[in-house]
């Protein structure tokens, strides 16, 4: 799952993304995560945060190509024009935005142009494969074995063919053990999943179009983990090494050489004075550039074609990046300043694009972030076993007006609105009900001020008990939800107090420290199946609150250590009603999605993953 702070736009397999909004008009404050269907990132906030691997249904459920997958567009002439997008004020600045400090939404969404991989992610969280960029292929199930093939036409824009040296330095900047470690080989990744589930490397040689990935263990986001990559032979030579001598390194395991390339990745693709210094060293690979593009710090970025693209060609000739507060978005659109905007779902938003008439297009989308409240199981909180324990979480669970919140603040924006159940599987996925019937029974679908009172003082707690629910703000729409919540449980007992303040996801900050009995926040994400492991597990990373069960760790064990689906689909109904009876948190909704843009435009498509809705950027063009 996701958060967003900045979040990854492709979150490591394995995690999550947060989603934190802090604007009421679409500033997202996320961290990645994924939940809601697994997905390899972190906690998202939109509102909330956003979270969720195969080849068919790892995301939003199987639905026709035509429907989730890029459209064929034939054969493409870029037209001469211009198409714009915002994604916030923040502006571009790492071509390399694999780094701890570079991995956030507003790179991504340029970085989507410049490097292409072996798949993408369909608007349903589908895995589709590029398959003009080269192919993969399980060829042994014991153990996992997977085979790749980059296409003899894929190069780089300067002309150097894409190879698995490319490969061999992604898994390297993962720190595997076998090169001497993190603090030694001196790469500051976001994450290491590269190198802990293929801790032996890539099966290959130098300068080769193929090589092989042995998984020693099942892991069942495998197809996540390889897609894009960044060109080694740039970071060799910046790093005073012939392009094969950096790879041959890292295929004798020779950690000390390949240190020698750490300093230039780390800080050589990043742009601190918001420009291109030497063109040379950020070749593209996708069907934008760098090279050429006009940059005006502050205000845009302008990208243009790459005219080596081995790959379907752009439909538009320049695809510019504006650096806009979310707050202006909306005018922006109507003024024509920018052509596609993805604001935060507010009534007041939707209203708004929809008064503009038939100048601009209006669609809604279910998201794959789902909002939730999470319980502090630390000894300090009212919620831990030590205190109130489950009879407390289940008083607050009986208080909390879902149904009202879905009504008031979600139903408006999207009428099909549905309080959520689950966090490893969406409303609108086909297979949602089979897990709902089997998880939860309905419990707490109606408020029972009576009821909860009476859990609390079964409890043993002395009313009023304070609960801080904490979120991070400002976001109006949480701090809606917080009202909703204290207008109904203050009456059964507690005293709920908002708690939300701008530093809820900074590192160290609130969310981190445990500062709060109840977070309110969404995980994001894409498709991933075993994402939610790090949430939900005992001293999982992203298990903010302390929860700890030795099922619920012993059933995602299981899921996580195979590659059958129906194993999946068994331990998530499991998971799921272990977490409702033991109440690790509440699920609220999916977050509903809002999408405007220029009528004239033709292949805007909105999207339920984390990847938003530039998603498909390179074939957005002006109707004929």
């Amino acid at each position: 799952m996701k958060i967003r702070r900045a979040t990854m736009a492709v979150v490591a397999a394995g995690a999550l993304a947060l989603a934190g909004c802090t604007s009421d008009t679409g500033s997202e404050d996320d961290t990645s995560a994924d939940a809601g269907g697994s997905d390899d990132g972190e906690a998202t906030d939109d509102g909330g945060m956003d979270d969720d691997s195969s080849t068919s249904d790892a995301g939003g459920g199987e639905m026709a190509e035509g429907d989730t997958a890029k459209a064929d567009l034939g054969d493409v002439e870029t037209m001469s024009d211009t198409v714009s997008f915002s994604s916030g004020a923040e502006e571009y600045n790492a071509y390399n935005g694999d780094t701890a400090a570079t991995n956030s939404t507003y790179n991504a969404v340029v970085n989507n142009q410049l490097h292409s991989g072996f798949w993408y992610w369909g608007t349903d969280g589908t895995v589709y494969p590029n398959e003009w960029f080269g192919s993969y292929e399980q060829t042994s199930e014991d153990p996992l074995t997977v085979e790749y093939t980059i296409s003899d036409d894929a190069v780089w824009s300067d002309g150097t063919p894409i190879t698995a040296n490319d490969y061999l330095l992604s898994w390297a900047s993962t720190n595997p053990e076998s090169l001497g470690g993190a603090e030694e080989l001196g790469f500051d990744a976001i994450s290491d999943s590269f190198g802990v589930y293929v801790p032996d490397g890539l099966e290959t040689e130098v300068d080769s179009k193929e090589f092989t990935i042995v998984f020693p263990e099942p892991y069942p986001d495998w197809e996540l983990l390889v897609s894009a990559a960044l060109p080694a032979h740039v970071a060799a030579e910046q790093s005073g090494m012939e392009p094969g001598e950096l790879a041959q390194a890292i295929l004798d395991g020779d950690g000390e050489t390949v240190a020698g390339a750490a300093e230039f990745w780390n800080t050589g693709w990043l742009f601190p004075n918001y420009q291109v210094e030497d063109e040379a060293i950020v070749p593209s690979s996708g069907p934008y550039t760098l090279e050429g593009a006009s940059w005006e710090s502050g205000n845009q970025l302008a990208l243009v074609p790459n005219p080596e693209f081995f790959g379907p060609a752009p439909a538009t000739e320049n695809l510019t990046y504006r650096f806009a507060s979310p707050e202006t978005h909306v005018q922006a659109l109507q003024n024509g300043d920018i052509n596609v905007i993805e604001p935060q779902a507010t009534v007041d938003t939707k209203q708004q694009l929809e008064g503009m008439g038939d100048m601009v297009s209006v669609e809604t989308t279910d998201e794959m972030t789902w909002e939730h409240l999470d319980f502090n199981f630390a000894e300090t909180s009212a919620f831990s076993e030590s205190e109130g324990g489950l009879a407390a979480r289940e008083a607050f669970a009986m208080c909390v007006p879902r149904q009202n919140i879905i009504d008031n603040l979600i139903a408006p924006i999207n009428p099909e609105a549905e309080v959520m159940n689950l966090r490893e599987k969406f409303p609108f996925q086909p297979d949602y009900e089979e897990v709902v019937s089997e998880a939860y029974d309905g419990r707490y679908d109606e408020v029972d001020i009576e009821g909860a009172a009476a859990k609390l003082e079964e409890a043993g707690l002395e009313s009023p008990v304070e609960v801080r629910i904490g979120y991070s703000a400002p976001n109006p729409r949480r701090t809606d939800q917080v009202a909703a919540i204290k207008s109904s449980c203050d009456e059964a007992g507690f005293e709920i107090t908002d708690a939300g303040n701008a530093d809820f996801f900074e590192a160290g900050g609130t969310l981190e420290s445990g500062d709060w009995e109840v977070a309110l926040f969404a995980w994001a994400g894409s498709g991933q199946i075993a994402s939610g492991q790090p949430i939900y597990s005992t001293d999982g990373g992203q298990n903010y609150g302390g929860f700890s069960n030795e099922e619920v760790d012993e059933a995602w064990n299981t899921l996580a250590g195979s590659n059958d689906p129906e194993v999946h689909m068994e331990q998530i109904k499991v998971i799921e009603k272990l977490l409702w009876d033991n109440l690790y948190g509440i699920p609220l909704f999916a977050h509903p999605g809002v999408t405007g843009f220029d009528s004239t435009l033709e292949n805007v498509r909105p999207t339920s993953v984390q990847t938003g809705v530039s998603w498909n950027a390179e074939q957005w063009m002006r109707a004929n």
